[in-house]
C-alpha cells in the first residue's frame, strides 16, 4: 500500500440518514450518539450509515425500512463529516483490495469488506475511517438506460471522529436573486474643537 496517498476526499460531504424521530432529537441535543450498524443489509460491512447528499433517499429509507424494522415517526438526521482514508469502491485501488480479498474469502459484499478491515487490523496497515460505493439500485429508469431507479451513493462512517456535527436539514427558502441593499457607511459627526 506504500504511495497510497490519494485516499481522502478533500473537502466535507454532506450526508443524511433516516431514522427514528426521537433518534434525531437525541443525536442533535448532544443527549445520544449515532450508533454503529451491522444489520444483515449493511453492504458496507459495519458504520454509521448515510445516503451522500441525498435527502429524498434517506427519508424513503426511513418511511420504508428493511427487515421488518418498524419506524414510527420517520425523520432525517444531516451530518457533516470528512472521508479521512477511505476505502472508496469508485476508485480502481480501492477496487483492487476488495477484489483480491474476494478471490481468497469468496463471500458477501458485506463479509468482503469486513474482511478487508480485518487484514488491515492484523497487518498494521492504515485502518480505513469510511467506505463509500455507488449502489445501482431499482428498475432500469428505461429500457438500456444503465442508470436505475434508487442508484445512490451510501456512505459508511467507521471512524466517529470523521463527524464534524449533525444538522437538522431545512426547506430551501424562496430567494429572488435581486442584489443586497448595499450598506452606505454612516458619516461620524465631527464637534469642532474649542
Amino acid at each position: 500500500m506504500s504511495g497510497f496517498i490519494y485516499s481522502a476526499e478533500p473537502g466535507l460531504i454532506i450526508g443524511f440518514h433516516g431514522c427514528e424521530r426521537v433518534v434525531c432529537e437525541a443525536i442533535i441535543s448532544g443527549r445520544s450518539q449515532m450508533r454503529v450498524s451491522n444489520k444483515s443489509w449493511d453492504r458496507l460491512g459495519d458504520g454509521m450509515y448515510f445516503w451522500q447528499n441525498n435527502y429524498e433517499r434517506a427519508l424513503h429509507y426511513a418511511q420504508n425500512p428493511p427487515g421488518g424494522l418498524k419506524i414510527n415517526e420517520p425523520a432525517v438526521l444531516g451530518a457533516v463529516f470528512s472521508l479521512g482514508n477511505c476505502l472508496d469502491l469508485t476508485d480502481k485501488k480501492s477496487l483492487d483490495i476488495v477484489n483480491d480479498i474476494y478471490s481468497i474469502y469468496a463471500a458477501t459484499m458485506a463479509a468482503v469488506i469486513k474482511q478487508v478491515h480485518e487484514i488491515f487490523h492484523l497487518t498494521e496497515q492504515r485502518p480505513f475511517d469510511s467506505v463509500r460505493a455507488l449502489l445501482p439500485e431499482g428498475k432500469p429508469l428505461y429500457p438500456g438506460a444503465g442508470f436505475r431507479q434508487k442508484t445512490h451513493i451510501q456512505i459508511a462512517i467507521r471512524n466517529a471522529n470523521m463527524i464534524k456535527g449533525y444538522f437538522l436539514p431545512r426547506r430551501e427558502s424562496k430567494w429572488s436573486g435581486a442584489p443586497l441593499p448595499l450598506m452606505t457607511p454612516k458619516k461620524k459627526s465631527v464637534t469642532p474643537k474649542k
